[in-house]
Parts: C-alpha cells; sequence; structure tokens
C-alpha cells in the first residue's frame, strides 16, 4: 500500500503514467530518484485526480481512459500523411480555412481507428466523420529556417545578430525605461552593421496595477504585451528624472507612465477609428485581458481585497463570472483603456519590425517567449481550464543548480490543452510571432515536459510532466510557417535523451553558449559546434564575458550568502578556467599572443565574440552586454531584491550605442566572421 492515504502502489502508479507523470526520474549526475507518495497525492489532486482510496483511483483511471479514447477538439498530423481519428471508418469532409472542400471514405486503421489522408498543403481545417467535427492542424515537414529567411534575400544562411534587453536601451524622451521607439531606432543601427537579426527580452504584458512585478519571465500574459515599453509623448519633469537613472525604477516609470497615457486616452485618443476596428478583430482574449487588467485594480489595489484572483469573491473567478460581466458592463471607459494599451502596445512592435526589415534584415526581431506566467496573472484567469493551477514550473536538481529551482510560475497543463484544442498554446504562438521574424522558446524542453511543484513547496517535491511532444512541435512548425518566423530553442540543462536531435529534425535551432560548449579537456573547437544552432558567447542568466574573466559573478556570489573559503576555491579555479579560455581562443585563431591579465578582459572580450562568431552554427547572437564588453549581466538567477535583475540601463543613447571605436571594430569583425 502507498503510505499516503493507503492507495495501493500499483494503482497510484497506474493513475499517475495515465495522468503523464513519470514517478521515477534521473538527474543530471545519473542518479536515480523515486517521488515520495505524499508529494504524488498533492501533485494528483491540484490536476483533479485526488485519489483517497483504491476505488477513487480505479474511477480516475477509468475517466483518464475514457479521454485518452475520445476524439479531441483538435487532432495535427503531417502534410499528406495519413491522420488516424479514434472514430468509426466512414465517410468524411475536410474544410480548408479558405472554403475548399474534400472529401474521402476513411480506411480502417490500428485499433479500429479512422484512417484519413491529409492534404499536402499545411493550415488548419475542419474534419467531419461519423457525426464528430473535429480541428485538423496540418503541419509541413519543418519550419522556417535561417536558411529560408537569409535565401528570401539572396543571402547566406550564416548569419549574425544582437540580444538585446529591451528595458535597458536609452532615447532622450523615454521615461526611464526602453520603449518600442528605441527599439526601432537600435534595430536600424543593428542593421547597417550588418545584423540579420536582434532578438530581445521579453515583452509579455505584466501588472498594470501592480508594477512592483516586472520580471520579463514571470508576465501577467504570454499573449498580451507590456505597456510600459509604450513610448509616450509629453514627457514632464517627473519622467525626465526617472530618465536620468542608472537603475530603471519599475514602480515609479510604471505608475508615471501609465498616468500619461490614461490622459491621451481621455483626451481623445481612445475614440481613434483604427482602435475600434482592431479591438474587434482581437475579440475575447483581447477582451479577457483588459477586463482583468480593470478587475485587478479594482479588487486589488483600490479596494483593498486580494491580490490573486483565486481569492476573489466567487463572482469574479472568470472572464464569464456574473459579477465579471456585470462589472464589465459598468466599466467599459476603464476595460477601453487597457484594450487600448494593447492596440498602442501591438503598434509600436510592429513598428520596430517594420524599421528592422526596412533597414535590411533578413530577420528582424527575434521575440523571447517565456517559459511559464504568473499564477495570479490574467491568461491563468482567462483560461484556467488549460493552464496548471496550484501548482507551478521549475527544474530538478542539475549542474547549476544542485537543490533544483521552483520557477514560482505556472504553466499549460498537458490535459488542459488537449481538452480545449491547443486554443491557447495557439494564441500565445500566433502572438508571438506576429509582429516578429521569429521566437527564442524559453526552457524549450517544455515542449517535452516539464518540472512540477505544488505551490509553495521546494524543487525537491516535483515530478515531470509529460508534455503532447509531437502536437506541441507540429503546432510550431505550423506557426512558423504561416508567420515566416525563424524558431530558436533554449535546450540547456536537463536535456531528455533525443530532444535536441527532434527539435534539429522539426527546423527549431538550439543554442551553444560558449560556457557549456568544453569538456574534461578544455572548451570545445567552435567548428565542432552543432550547425543548426545559434551560438552565443553568454545568456542573459550567466557571467558576461568580460565579468567571468574578472570573476564578478564569483563575488556576487560572496555577497549573496557564499563564504571566503568557497570564493577562494571557485576563484582558484577560475584561473585554471581562463587559461583554457585563452588556449581555445588562440586554437580557434581568434586571438594571438599571451594571456590576458584577470582586469584585463577587452582583448578577451574581442577573442570571445570572435571565437564565437566563427563557429559552425548557423547564426550567432551576441549580448550586447558583450559586444560593449560590460562587466554586469542582467539577472542573477534565483534573486530578487538582492540583486538589481532586469533593471540595468545602458549607458549610452541608442543613437550612439553602436559607435564607439572598441564596438565598432568588434561589430567589423562579426560581419566578417559570418561571411557577410
Amino acid at each position: 500500500m502507498s503510505a499516503a492515504l493507503g492507495v495501493d502502489e500499483a494503482l497510484l502508479a497506474t493513475l499517475c503514467r495515465q495522468a503523464g507523470l513519470s514517478t521515477r526520474w534521473q538527474d543530471a549526475f545519473g542518479r536515480h530518484h523515486d517521488v515520495a507518495a505524499a508529494d504524488l497525492h498533492v501533485i494528483l489532486a491540484a490536476l483533479d485526480l485526488d485519489a483517497s482510496s483504491d476505488a477513487q483511483a480505479r474511477e480516475r483511471i477509468a475517466a483518464l481512459e475514457a479521454e485518452a479514447a475520445a476524439p479531441p477538439p483538435m487532432l495535427t498530423g503531417e502534410a499528406g500523411g495519413t491522420l488516424l481519428v479514434p472514430v468509426k471508418p466512414g465517410r468524411w469532409r475536410l474544410q480548408a480555412e479558405d472554403g475548399g472542400i474534400g472529401s474521402g471514405e476513411a480506411a480502417s486503421a490500428e485499433g479500429g481507428q479512422a484512417g484519413v489522408v491529409l492534404p499536402a498543403e499545411p493550415g488548419y481545417y475542419r474534419l467531419e466523420i461519423d457525426g464528430h467535427e473535429i480541428a485538423v492542424a496540418v503541419a509541413p515537414t519543418r519550419c522556417h529556417t535561417v536558411a529560408d529567411a537569409m535565401g528570401a534575400v539572396g543571402r547566406s544562411a550564416r548569419c549574425w545578430g544582437l540580444a538585446q534587453q529591451l528595458y535597458a536601451l536609452r532615447r532622450p524622451g523615454d521615461g526611464g525605461v526602453g520603449d518600442f521607439a528605441a527599439l526601432a531606432i537600435f534595430v536600424q543601427e543593428a542593421a547597417a552593421h550588418g545584423a540579420a537579426a536582434v532578438t530581445i527580452s521579453p515583452v509579455h504584458a505584466q501588472f498594470s496595477a501592480d508594477p512592483d512585478r516586472f520580471s520579463p519571465y514571470a508576465p501577467s500574459s504570454r499573449i498580451m504585451l507590456n505597456a510600459l515599453h509604450i513610448a509616450a509623448a509629453d514627457p514632464g519633469s517627473e519622467a525626465a528624472a526617472l530618465e536620468g537613472l542608472e537603475l530603471v525604477d519599475w514602480p515609479a516609470v510604471g505608475r508615471e507612465r501609465l498616468a500619461r497615457l490614461r490622459r491621451q486616452f481621455d483626451g481623445g485618443a481612445g475614440d481613434d477609428p483604427a482602435f475600434a476596428a482592431w479591438r474587434a478583430a482581437e475579440g475575447d482574449k483581447l477582451e479577457s485581458h483588459a477586463l482583468f487588467e480593470a478587475l485587478h485594480a479594482h479588487l486589488w489595489r483600490d479596494g483593498g481585497g486580494a491580490w490573486h484572483w483565486k481569492d476573489w469573491p466567487a463572482g469574479f473567478n472568470g472572464p464569464q463570472a456574473a459579477d465579471a460581466r456585470a462589472f464589465a458592463r459598468d466599466h467599459t471607459a476603464e476595460i477601453a483603456f487597457h484594450a487600448w494599451l494593447q492596440y498602442r502596445a501591438d503598434a509600436g512592435l510592429a513598428a520596430a519590425q517594420d524599421a528592422a526589415r526596412s533597414a535590411g534584415m533578413p530577420i528582424g526581431l527575434i521575440a523571447d517567449l517565456a517559459v511559464g506566467t504568473d499564477s495570479g496573472g490574467s491568461h491563468c484567469w482567462s483560461r484556467q481550464g488549460e493552464t496548471l493551477v496550484g501548482l507551478t514550473v521549475g527544474a530538478p536538481p542539475d549542474l547549476l543548480q544542485r537543490n533544483g529551482q521552483n520557477w514560482g510560475i505556472t504553466a499549460f497543463s498537458a490535459r488542459g490543452l488537449r481538452a480545449n484544442g491547443y486554443r491557447a498554446f495557439i494564441e500565445m504562438l500566433s502572438g508571438a510571432m506576429r509582429h516578429a521574424g521569429g521566437v527564442r522558446i524559453d526552457h524549450a524542453m517544455g515542449l517535452n515536459r516539464l518540472w512540477i511543484v505544488p505551490e509553495g513547496a521546494s524543487a525537491a517535491s516535483g515530478i515531470y510532466m509529460r508534455m503532447p511532444e509531437t502536437d506541441l512541435v507540429r503546432l510550431v512548425r505550423l506557426e512558423s510557417m504561416r508567420n515566416h518566423a525563424v524558431v530558436l530553442g533554449e535546450d540547456l540543462g536537463t536535456v531528455p535523451d533525443g530532444f535536441p536531435e527532434r527539435l534539429q529534425h522539426a527546423g527549431i535551432d538550439g543554442m551553444r553558449v560558449l560556457w557549456f560548449e568544453r569538456g574534461e579537456d578544455g572548451f570545445t573547437p567552435p567548428r565542432d559546434w552543432t550547425a543548426q544552432a545559434s551560438a552565443m558567447t553568454s545568456t542573459h542568466d550567466l557571467a558576461t564575458v568580460a565579468g567571468w574573466w574578472k570573476g564578478v559573478d564569483i563575488r556576487h556570489r560572496l555577497e549573496l550568502g557564499g563564504t571566503e573559503a568557497e570564493e577562494q576555491r571557485q576563484l582558484g579555479e577560475r584561473a585554471g578556467e581562463r587559461t583554457q579560455l585563452w588556449k581555445a581562443v588562440l586554437d580557434s585563431g581568434a586571438a594571438a599572443g599571451a594571456e590576458p591579465a584577470v582586469w584585463d578582459a577587452a582583448p578577451v572580450v574581442d577573442a570571445a565574440l570572435a571565437h564565437v562568431a566563427g563557429s559552425a552554427c548557423e547564426l550567432a547572437m551576441i549580448p550586447t552586454e558583450d559586444l560593449l564588453g560590460l562587466d554586469e549581466q542582467p539577472n542573477i538567477p534565483g534573486t530578487t531584491d538582492e540583486h538589481p535583475n532586469w533593471r540595468r540601463r545602458l549607458v549610452e543613447p541608442v543613437e550612439q550605442l553602436l559607435a564607439g571605436e572598441r564596438t565598432a571594430v568588434r561589430l567589423r569583425r562579426l560581419e566578417q566572421l559570418r561571411g557577410g
């Protein structure tokens, strides 16, 4: 019997297996672990699969089996392939988005299912068969690739770009935070030096009522945009003071920016017929977000109630709840304002992508898609059936985080996505791609499995939940093709066997980061890096090249609670690693001469950029922090108030950012090494 609640172990294991939960897992060190029965029960309960007795466990298993056997709202398939439909074989009718109709007789396939031959043209279809109507997503063989994007303008697939934290850009009149107008200038400057793309930090919607929440990787919604990046006109003295700060003061910027935008809206900007037309076209997803924003201000900020929607009165527990609908009828102007903010943000992002393409970038913007959202946000509130409620996601112990990580955010539910025809996932993809030439999927392993943890628990209480990888990757391929957007997948950390190869087969580029491209004998020669990948010197979560060379990251760890003995040990190890790095850049031809002193990072930055640019990867994405040779990284994982994460601003205004003499030399070498 199970130690928790007296459920038979075999039944509990069967229930978990049917629910896509792995009761045993292997960590990055090769050790196997069994998930405690008590943790299994908590997680199952959060998934609405609580089983406190053998009889209840059998009921849950039977219900899951019935779900799996029933025709779902959507099926995915391969262009020109055969789709297996869990219904009786018979006459079928398939309607395309353009109204075209095909029909035929389904063959009897495996398990008595119906086999329907799909068209060769990718797209979304409606299938009618055996009295059922099912949406069908027909996927192309692969994503729109870097080679596709570059070939369309007659350029080599071997290209490069910059990775930029949007909030860090400075523009006169920006009011204290980087905005879409500054981004439009930056992409034009980068294009003038030959860049094919600019990856930006996530621009997902945050909480207008609570600007203290500003982590780009813990948003309110991944289908809406951050209104604080709107370029607002007529800045006053407060905005000017905020603009002069070294760090972004998000709460002050949020209050000042939103007040200024509200004055514009009330002054007649909200009466624009173009806004009304755009709002009508956006439909339910926009209205639900705008309603949430207004409710969050009304119930929490102004009303003194609960911050999290789960603690609101029952009449507000979703966009269709009675009190929420009544509020919407009585507060039309407030809801219209939040819809207008999205209209302005959408236009600003579109203008930045237009600027990139007009300046000659074959790809342009690459949007960053966070792995999840804050469970108290608008997307979870409006799409509760498709997200994990009561559970957070993170990572098990690995080489970087030996205690694992609980990121404090939630993500999609595998069962919920299937039950709702993958609606929220498709919304998210199409939203991320519509004003970008590409998308970076944060923690791409989430397409295969998620490490889920009960809210408030440590990562050690987690378990892997299997995701419908085949369906999700097909939808990524389809949306990539429809939007002509390349796809990068962050495949760093504990990676499932065979997963990187499956991503490559789908046309999704992985990431190859300098710090991780090494073995027992030192750094891996860049000529041996994966060709179908994005090469990087570093990421927003890791030390910059200059910071790594000087040991800045080690000093930060001491400040955050490490001991002097640990610091000395790590500094000693770093000395050996510096020698290994310098040998690697000498061997690759990226540098010459003796190893620089620990305080002399500039020649190391020069060499590291050339080393990465000379890799076999088809795309090289260089963080602006490394291009400029900065010491500090944007984020230190595991910290909040202890470090100014997501707040550091660049010193120079955006028009002059790439104009420095040494920066210009680095840019010229990047262009030379990436084949022009």
